[in-house]
C-alpha cells in the first residue's frame, strides 16, 4: 500500500518523504500545490500530484489510483503572528481544508492518518516541559486551527473505525544531513533560518521579537527538534498505526529548551560571522517558554532521536542556506 503526503514538497513533508524512502516504501505519493514547496526538493521515484488538499475529487481519485492506505497530513499555514492578522485564512487552510481533506481520504477507503500538530495548542503552559495530558489552551489563531482539527479526527476516528497519530511538535530546525532537504522557502519565519540567511549576508540583520519574557535573558525559550529526526517520528507513528496500533496524541521534542539569544550565539559561532542583531518588541500570540515533554513518543512508540545537537543543525542549516544560493534561491 501507498502513503499519500501531503504538503511534501515542503520542508517537514519533503524530509518525511525521504524518511520513507530510505525506509524501502514502494510507492509514495505527494498531494502539494507548491504554493511554499518546491517539485525539485523530491526524488525522481516519487508521485506528484499538484493540487489542492481540499479539492476533494482529486484527492479521492489519488487514493484510489495508487491504492493508498495512509495519509501523513503537513500542508498547511504555520506563522503565528500572520494568523493573528488574518485569522480567517487559518481557519481555512488548516482547519476547512483538512476537514474536506479528512473526508474524502475516510471515503476513499483511507485506514490511517498521521497529523502534523503543533505545541501551539498548549498556549502559554503552565507546566514546563510540557506534558500531553495537559488541557490545550491556545492562544493564537494558528494553536486554535490546529486544535480543531485534532478534534476533527478524534471524532472522525470514532465514528469510521480510522486510527490516527497526532503530533504535536516545537520548533523545527537543520536539514537532511546527506544534503538532499532543508527550509527553503525565502521568507521563512525559522530562527536558524533566519540567522544562517543573516550570517551569509541575505538579510541585514536579524530581528529578535521580544527581550522582556520571563526566562534567563528575556528571550523566548524553545525546543529545537531537527527535522530527519521529526520525520523518523512519523515514520515510526506509520508503522505503529499499520502495526494496528491505537491512536495517540504524542509530543515531539527534545525536553530541552534554549533561548533566542543563544540560538543566536550558536549561528555566529558556527558561521564565524558576527551579523548584526536588532532588539524590537514582542510579536503577538509569541509563548514565553515552551519546552516538549516527550518521554511517550520514546516509550510508546520507540522513536530514539538521532540528531539531537544544536551546533550540528546550525551547521546543517547553514550548508543548506549556502546550497540554496547556488540554486539561486535567497
Amino acid at each position: 500500500m501507498a502513503v499519500l503526503v501531503t504538503g511534501g514538497a515542503g520542508y517537514i513533508g519533503s524530509h518525511m518523504v525521504l524518511a520513507l524512502i530510505d525506509a524501502g516504501h514502494d510507492e509514495v505519493v505527494v498531494l502539494d500545490d507548491l504554493s511554499t514547496g518546491f517539485d525539485w526538493a523530491l526524488p525522481p521515484e516519487v508521485t506528484l500530484v499538484r493540487g489542492d488538499v481540499a479539492d476533494q475529487s482529486l484527492v479521492a481519485e489519488t487514493i484510489r489510483r495508487h491504492r493508498i492506505d495512509a495519509l501523513a497530513h503537513f500542508a498547511a499555514k504555520i506563522v503565528v503572528p500572520d494568523s493573528v492578522s488574518d485569522p480567517l485564512g487559518y481557519y481555512l487552510a488548516n482547519t476547512v481544508k483538512s476537514r474536506a481533506l479528512i473526508e474524502a481520504a475516510i471515503g476513499a477507503g483511507v485506514r490511517h492518518v498521521i497529523f502534523s500538530s503543533t505545541a501551539a495548542v498548549y498556549g502559554e503552559p503552565a507546566i514546563v516541559p510540557v506534558p500531553e495530558d495537559l488541557a490545550p489552551n491556545p492562544i493564537n489563531p494558528y494553536g486554535r486551527s490546529k486544535l480543531m482539527t485534532e478534534w476533527m479526527l478524534e471524532d472522525a476516528a470514532r465514528a469510521h473505525g480510522i486510527s490516527y497519530v497526532a503530533l504535536r511538535y516545537f520548533n523545527v530546525a537543520g536539514a537532511d544531513p546527506r544534503g538532499r532537504s532543508g527550509q527553503s522557502t525565502p521568507n521563512a519565519t525559522h530562527l536558524i533560518k533566519v540567522a544562517t540567511q543573516a550570517a551569509l549576508g541575505k538579510r541585514g540583520q536579524l530581528e529578535v521579537f521580544g527581550t522582556d519574557y520571563p526566562t534567563p535573558d528575556g528571550s523566548c525559550l524553545r525546543d529545537y527538534i531537527q527535522v530527519s529526526d521529526l520525520a523518523a517520528a512519523h515514520l515510526v507513528a506509520l508503522n505503529h498505526l499499520r502495526g494496528g496500533g491505537d491512536s495517540l496524541t504524542l509530543n515531539c521534542g527534545y525536553g530541552r529548551g534554549y533561548s533566542v539569544l543563544e540560538v543566536i550565539d550558536v549561528v555566529k559561532s558556527v558561521s564565524g560571522v558576527d551579523f548584526p542583531v536588532k532588539l524590537s518588541p514582542r510579536r503577538p500570540g509569541d509563548p514565553s517558554r515552551i519546552i516538549a515533554g516527550a518521554d511517550r513518543i520514546r516509550a510508546e512508540l520507540g522513536w530514539v532521536p538521532q540528531h539531537d545537537d544544536l551546533r550540528a543543525i546550525v551547521t546543517q542549516a547553514l550548508a543548506w542556506e549556502e546550497a540554496l544560493g547556488r540554486r539561486n534561491l535567497r
